[in-house]
């Protein structure tokens, strides 16, 4: 089984906002494979259903986004799926919005939820798909930034990011390896 975990904050008054931007693209994923995402055990919202002949798990952590190894590890745990089996959907200031970035490994690079989730794995080698929300304004903070929407100038280029993200996924559920993806989608 595959683990498509996306990283945000809980309730909806996060809903639409930058820093959920890992929840906005597992749900367009789910959605466009009719599975659907009800189930509630384990620090997270979760379902499952076969995607080209391969069973997925679709997670939305139910702690907020600082602690969401605290959702990945017991289910990696539960459902014995190994680290090179999960992939992980987050928010990334670092890149202009639209853009997304796929790698196999590395730091958190100072998002609270990637750390957790590297504590609580106990290694960084885990599969990542990078979406940009981009920087603040000079005067926004960026707690302030990450948990506002995205301007409408911005929403069409997320949505053009998700569905590129989006057709990532497909392609790493079908076996595509890290580089391949890398160089079709980075």
């Amino acid at each position: 089984m595959k683990m498509i975990v996306g990283l945000g904050n809980i309730g909806p008054q996060y809903d639409g906002t930058r820093h959920n931007t890992g929840f906005m693209v597992v749900e367009q994923f789910a959605k466009s494979h009719d599975i659907s995402i009800k189930t509630r055990k384990m620090n997270a919202k979760y379902g499952s259903g076969f995607v080209n002949n391969t069973k997925v798990m679709v997670v939305e952590p139910t702690t907020f986004m600082n602690d969401s190894g605290m959702a990945v590890r017991p289910l990696m745990d539960y459902f014995d799926i190994p680290v090179e089996d999960i992939i992980i959907v987050h928010d990334d200031m670092d890149l202009p919005v639209g853009k997304i970035r796929i790698k196999d490994k590395g730091s958190a690079g100072g998002h609270n939820g990637i750390k957790s989730i590297i504590a609580s794995v106990g290694t960084e080698n885990f599969d990542r798909i990078r979406v940009g929300i981009d920087h603040p304004d000079h005067g926004n903070t960026v707690v302030n930034y990450v948990l506002g929407r995205f301007s409408k100038d911005q929403t069409p280029v997320f949505k053009q990011a998700a569905d590129h993200a989006v057709n990532a996924l497909d392609d790493w559920i079908d076996g595509m390896s890290i580089p391949d993806l890398e160089n079709q989608y980075n």
